[in-house]
């Protein structure tokens, strides 16, 4: 079913996943368009993002964020398009950053949303590398990573949205890339394509061993996506004082017990000691949204000048985003993936 001007589609959290989200997890469901009242604006979803932070919000356990109530409309990024406003700064036909969610529709008082002029050049763009994902890679490794010209810099999901941003970063301030990504096309895409010194494919028997060979003079900084083996493979080539960003752990975030095998904690927290490991997570927002202008003002040019590349793929209809986000936890993703809901 495509998008009307006189139904709103919905999909609301029909159950709390246990362990991999399912054709179950959520529900499609029609209802009225909403109305705008004074002080706010209709507006109609154009792209919906698809992120790996959307699968904690469908469980109830302790985050940094509430979770979807069952029954609530699932949350997500969306660039839309103004049907009506009765707020100061947007006007019909506006295209804006929002939070509409997985939905046709929402209703807004402006708070939070970002105008993005009548017709920009790449609206999706904002869901991707000018928007969350890329604004994440700057901060983490500049600000945490801290890389100097000459470091190494290892990335986890090297051809995700985030992981082919930081890598790229890293080029242009100087440094090795050892990209770590999942089979040999994704691998040979950051090699040829993103300009990475290295990719390495994690799935490959002798992993450790390969990137071994191909940090020759240890990890100085180490951009944490993934977790699990991939991890376990990098920790013991951190050099002295390496700095590892902990942007996400996409390997655990179905998991419904702790991993086989012998508890690791006391070594991990060893090799933190004894090279004096800096390891910090963040949520990017929170801790860094004052800077979302400096990275703007150095994205917009690197990107303008083709010093950076973006992948990004778009997939039709809203009815197909859930089977689409399961696909995205399981790796199927090359590039940002994006759902058309609208009509562009």
């Amino acid at each position: 079913m495509t998008q009307t001007e006189t139904v709103n589609r919905q999909l609301v959290l029909a159950e709390r996943p246990k362990g991999a989200p399912t054709k179950d997890t959520l529900r499609l469901i029609e209802c009225e368009v909403p109305s705008a009242g004074g002080n706010q604006m209709l507006l109609r979803t154009e792209f919906l993002s698809l992120d790996p932070y959307m699968r904690g919000r469908m469980s109830d356990a302790p985050s940094y964020a509430a979770p979807v109530p069952i029954g609530g409309v699932m949350q997500g990024g969306t660039v839309a398009q103004v049907v009506t406003s009765n707020v100061d700064g947007f006007t019909p036909g506006d295209y804006v950053l929002s939070f509409n969610g997985w939905q046709d529709y929402a209703v807004s008082d402006g708070v939070g949303v970002t105008n993005l002029g009548k017709a920009p050049a790449h609206p999706s763009w904002a869901l991707g590398i000018m928007g969350m994902p890329g604004f994440t890679a700057w901060a983490g490794l500049t600000q945490i990573g801290a890389p100097k010209p000459g470091e190494t810099i290892a990335v986890a999901a090297a051809t995700g949205p985030v992981g082919a941003t930081v890598g790229q970063i890293g080029k242009i301030l100087g440094c090795r890339v050892i990209g770590i990504a999942g089979g040999p096309d994704k691998c040979a895409y950051a090699v040829n394509e993103l300009g990475f010194d290295a990719c390495i494919d994690h799935k490959a028997d002798d992993f450790a061993e390969q990137l071994a060979k191909a940090s020759p003079d240890g990890i100085d900084v180490y951009f944490e996506n993934v977790g699990g083996k991939v991890l376990d493979g990098v920790v013991s080539l951190l050099n002295p004082n390496a700095r590892v960003p902990v942007c996400g752990l996409i390997s655990q975030y179905n998991a419904t017990t702790l991993p086989d095998g012998p508890d690791r904690m006391n070594w991990l927290m060893g090799q933190i000691l004894r090279k004096k490991l800096k390891v910090q997570g963040f949520i990017i927002f929170d801790d860094f949204g004052h800077l979302y202008g400096d990275f703007a003002k150095e994205m917009g040019p690197w990107v303008e000048s083709g010093k950076i590349k973006y992948r990004e793929e778009i997939i039709d209809g809203l009815e197909n985003a859930l089977e689409a986000f399961i696909g995205l936890l399981n790796g199927e993703n090359f590039g940002k993936r994006v759902i058309r809901v609208g009509h562009n």
